[in-house]
């Protein structure tokens, strides 16, 4: 492999491959992207196929390409492998050498030539590697003495599934690429085979379990490297000047978690219609991009709200005002890996960490439901999603209902293990403490005992914020009158009605109070009554949740979750941790949250 100044993973690649013991490489991530060549290449950034063909291999005689749309392709050395056809066909009596009258290097522009289908197309490879091997062994024989070749979409080839489904062609092909990292012939050669993928997690397992090759990962640009491709793309665009409110540094920056041809593709559309780049302008277009690219995995959450517009729950309010301090100031070391919001339903847990989002100045992302019914497709979108949040610098990712989401330890019943997978993948994400203060996880759920104990520890999520239900009439107070603003109505505090029940009454339910006087007032015909005189009629008139005992279970696990006596109301501050054992035993609950 060439030794000139290479990007971190080809530098590794070329390391490995000098090291004589791995000839196989697995190449995945972000591998439909441009690169960046070594200084001095026309042209400055190319695809990867051409990478490899023109500078990680350009020492080798042939580079060789195949997939199943587009068969062989070779980027270089052609004639050395048309040299093996002939004597190939030869000796078999085929005619891989000649189609329809065709000869020499134009028979391999021909479609019909060589076989597509995988089984005859790697059979073919497979012999066509063991003869350049053959030559290095007796450097008389003639042919090419070095080879490179590169399997496209190779999950397609090999793709993940039980071995009982891997009889057959798929099988064969499998056991092929596994001989070509295994066969001490080959790997002691100067031959090298690399598997294009996107994800490892639709590559099949064994593939990527095989210690006889090395998986290497391509990721997203970071700042510095969008820097120097969108200088060079922006160099003859004599618009960009003239359109662009923007400077460089600060274009890179806003468009980072993108791919160059994602980036490329942002600023030509706007550069060919003429429109302003303006900060709202790379906003919009790279949050549509990548939630795309994360196939709609990823949510931005942009909230003009502040925590000014919370009620109660003051200790949370400053805790994290605090830490969106620390964030906008950068001490990435003060901030907590992650939080644990939790509380019975309709505390406010969705809408506080939306207002938190609108306090620290960084990219808040929602993840969705990632789960697919496919083998593996539920562990590409996380790999996808990973991805993504890495290459953003600094993000904060928020996992609603995270006890349905997160997976289990042992995995779950009738999911073949999924479970346990998805468990496994974010459990080493969470803990990986090169992302302190870089990826910041939020988890929010009111069944936080139904959560794996690993995943909330301390390391994972180091804070863990319970919400309470207002007891006390002024506060009760201060959150209809919090509800009634929410909704766009001017009531006056006077005029908010006193409830006539004394449990405690959540944010959802005081809304659905003022929701339904603002019905009932909106269907009086004419003139009619006053819309605190409804509201105070319909207050007297509504009836709480009935689910009591399973709403205080909620309470009782968010006083068991705490991780700090300042977030508890003096009612739960003094109770000990065997009295919230013994109260969540009664109430149906489990007293640890491993149960």
């Amino acid at each position: 492999m060439g030794a000139a100044k290479l990007t971190p993973w080809a530098d590794e690649m070329r390391r490995v491959f000098k090291s004589d013991t791995v000839s196989q490489f697995v190449l995945f991530g972000n591998i439909n992207d441009l690169v960046a060549a070594p200084d001095g290449r026309n042209p400055r950034f190319m695809p990867l196929s051409q990478y490899l063909a023109e500078v990680l291999f350009e020492p080798f005689e042939v580079v060789a390409g195949f997939d199943r749309c587009r068969g062989f392709r070779f980027h270089k050395g052609g004639e050395h492998f048309f040299g093996y056809l002939q004597a190939f066909d030869k000796f078999h009596g085929t005619s891989f050498a000649s189609d329809g009258g065709l000869s020499g290097s134009r028979a391999l522009e021909s479609t019909g030539m060589l076989p597509r289908q995988p089984l005859q197309a790697l059979e073919l490879l497979d012999r066509f590697l063991g003869s350049v091997a053959a030559k290095q062994r007796n450097p008389k024989l003639p042919g090419a003495k070095s080879a490179a070749v590169i399997l496209d979409h190779a999950h397609l080839l090999a793709p993940r599934g039980e071995s009982i489904y891997m009889a057959g062609e798929a099988g064969t092909n499998l056991i092929r690429i596994l001989n070509w990292a295994e066969d001490s012939t080959l790997t002691g050669a100067n031959l090298a085979t690399v598997l294009l993928t996107e994800s490892l997690a639709d590559l099949h397992e064994q593939v990527v379990n095989s210690p006889y090759s090395a998986k290497i990962q391509i990721k997203l640009p970071d700042r510095e490297e969008l820097l120097g491709f969108l200088t060079d793309l922006v160099e003859p665009e004599k618009e960009f000047a003239e359109l662009s409110e923007v400077d460089l540094p600060n274009l890179a920056a806003k468009l980072v978690g993108m791919s160059r041809v994602a980036s490329r593709n942002i600023l030509r559309r706007a550069l060919r219609n003429r429109e302003r780049i303006t900060v709202k302008y790379l906003s919009r277009l790279r949050k549509e991009t990548i939630e795309k690219e994360a196939m709609g995995r990823l949510e931005f959450m942009e909230s003009r709200r502040t925590l000014d517009d919370v009620a109660g729950h003051v200790e949370a309010k400053k805790w994290l005002r605090q830490d969106a301090q620390l964030i906008r100031q950068g001490a990435v070391n003060a901030l907590p890996m992650g939080y644990l919001v939790t509380g019975r339903i309709g505390t406010g847990k969705t809408y506080l960490v939306q207002c938190f989002a609108g306090e620290c100045g960084i990219p808040f992302v929602e993840m969705k439901n990632f789960r697919e019914k496919w083998v593996g497709a539920t562990e590409g979108n996380l790999e996808k999603i990973f991805s993504i949040l890495k290459a953003l610098g600094q993000v904060v990712v928020f996992v609603d209902e995270a006890d349905q989401a997160t997976g289990k330890r042992g995995g779950g019943e009738g999911d073949a293990g999924l479970s346990g997978r998805v468990y496994g993948m974010l459990a080493r994400e969470m803990a990986e403490t090169a992302n302190r203060g870089k990826i910041i996880w939020i988890f929010a759920t009111s069944r936080p005992d139904l959560l794996e104990v690993d995943l909330k520890r301390q390391g994972r999520l180091d804070v863990h914020i319970p919400l309470f239900p207002p007891v006390e009439e002024a506060e009760v107070g201060e959150l209809f009158a919090a509800m009634a603003k929410k909704l766009g109505l001017e009531i006056k505090p006077g005029e908010l009605p006193r409830l006539s029940f004394k449990e405690p009454v959540s944010g959802n339910e005081l809304e659905g109070i003022i929701v339904r006087a603002v019905r009932e007032h909106a269907l009086q015909e004419g003139k009619g009554r006053a819309l605190p005189e409804i509201l105070k009629e319909v207050a007297g008139e509504f009836r709480p949740s009935a689910h009591t005992r399973r709403l205080e279970l909620m309470d009782m696990l968010a006083v068991k979750e705490c991780t700090d006596a300042r977030f508890l109301p003096k009612r739960f501050a003094e109770l000990s941790p065997e009295e919230v054992d013994r109260r969540i035993s009664r109430l149906g609950g489990t007293s640890e949250s491993e149960g």
